[in-house]
Order: C-alpha cells, then sequence, then structure tokens
C-alpha cells in the first residue's frame, strides 16, 4: 500500500497546484495613451513665460513664442514648419491686439486635418479679450471636435491672478507657467482617451471540487 499513498499524496499536490492557478486574477489591462504623440506650440508673450515649462516634457518638440507677436503671424508660422507638424498644434495668440476669424481658420487649415489644433484662449486686461475669446469659440465650432480644441486659459487664470499671473494682469509668475504648462497637457491628455486592450481569453481550469471527484474516484479504482 505504501506506494498507493505516494501517488495519492503525488495527486493532490497537483491538485493543489492547479487549484491555485484557478485563483489567480486575471492580468488587467493597461491603458496606453502613446497615440497623444508629439506636439508642437506657438505663441506670444505669454507662452513665451512657459517655455521651459513645456519643453521640460519630452513630447514637445517646439516652442515658438515671440514678444508682442500678432495673431496674424501664426498660419505663416505653421506653413513654414510644413510637413514637419506633429500631431498636436497649440496656439496661444490674439493677447497683442485683433484676432479675425479669418485668420484662426486659416491656421487650422494650414495646420492639416489630420492634426489636432488646440486653441488657447487669453487673459489680458484690454477691450479685445472677451471679443477674441468669442472668436476663438466660433473658429471652434467650425470644425470637428476631433480637429479642434478649446483650452480655457482664460477661466482657469481669471480664478487664480494672483497667484498665477503679475500686476500687469497677463504675464506669467512662477507659479502660473507651471499651470500654463500643466493646463494644456491635461487637454491634450483628455483628447486621447486611455485605450484599453482586451484581456486574454480565460483559461478553463479544474475547480478544487472537480478535481477532488476525480481524484477520489482514481483513489477508489487503485484500491479495488
Amino acid at each position: 500500500m505504501q506506494p498507493h499513498r505516494i501517488g495519492s499524496r503525488a495527486l493532490f499536490a497537483l491538485g493543489a497546484t492547479v487549484l491555485a492557478l484557478a485563483v489567480l486574477p486575471v492580468a488587467q489591462a493597461k491603458p496606453d495613451t502613446s497615440d497623444a504623440g508629439s506636439r508642437i506650440a506657438i505663441g506670444d508673450s505669454v507662452m513665451l513665460g512657459a517655455r521651459w515649462n513645456l519643453l521640460n516634457r519630452q513630447d514637445f518638440t517646439l516652442v515658438d513664442a515671440a514678444v508682442n507677436r500678432q495673431a496674424a503671424t501664426g498660419p505663416s508660422l505653421l506653413r513654414q514648419l510644413g510637413g514637419d507638424l506633429p500631431k498636436n498644434v497649440i496656439v496661444h495668440l490674439g493677447t497683442n491686439g485683433s484676432y479675425p476669424i479669418k485668420t484662426c481658420k486659416q491656421l487650422v487649415k494650414d495646420a492639416g486635418s489630420t492634426r489636432k489644433v488646440f486653441l488657447v484662449t487669453i487673459k489680458v486686461p484690454r477691450l479685445w479679450e472677451p471679443v477674441n475669446n468669442r472668436m476663438l469659440r466660433r473658429c471652434d465650432a467650425r470644425f470637428p471636435a476631433d480637429q479642434v480644441q478649446i483650452v480655457d486659459w482664460n477661466w482657469a487664470a481669471s480664478r487664480h491672478a494672483e497667484e498665477w499671473l503679475y500686476d500687469d494682469g497677463v504675464h506669467l509668475r512662477p507659479a502660473g507657467a507651471r499651470a500654463f504648462a500643466r493646463i494644456i497637457n491635461a487637454a491634450i491628455a483628455k483628447a486621447y482617451p486611455p485605450v484599453t486592450t482586451s484581456p486574454p481569453t480565460p483559461v478553463h481550469l479544474v475547480t478544487s471540487r472537480i478535481f477532488h471527484g476525480h481524484l477520489v474516484n482514481k483513489v477508489a479504482l487503485q484500491a479495488s
């Protein structure tokens, strides 16, 4: 009977192994945000104040910002880059004056239909602030939602003006520069919802009850 006891122990050990495998959790699918891709930004002196905060992310390949830049220069800046434009284009213009909707529409067209354009609203205590921000929303409405989106810097900055902006109510303190970059990056991330892959098909494993029944039958046969 000694060989029989050894065989039973082996079977029980195998049963424990199968049971352990049966209760292992199925691996959860991991989100994939790689589709967000690289990005560039063009803007005026406000964006210039956050340039290094934006470039601190490896996804940004270029931040072209300049003092006193007018919105009218936007389309030509994008045309100069041409086919080198990455998937995401961030634009913050209109702080320094007029921003016609014709210019905004041309800018989006020059970026190309295969790219996402993020139009950043302005915060500047001048008469053209509400005019330009309304125009940006009208421009946004002229294009598909997956091509153009608004990044509402005006809304956020208005609620943190003392902390984020210098006394001119326009340019960025260090905390404002960090917030500016954070808000833009958050808007891009939101535009690319995480994609999850389906988990692998589960393997049907022997349950402890079924295995125990087979084991008892096998032992009974060996003993007979």
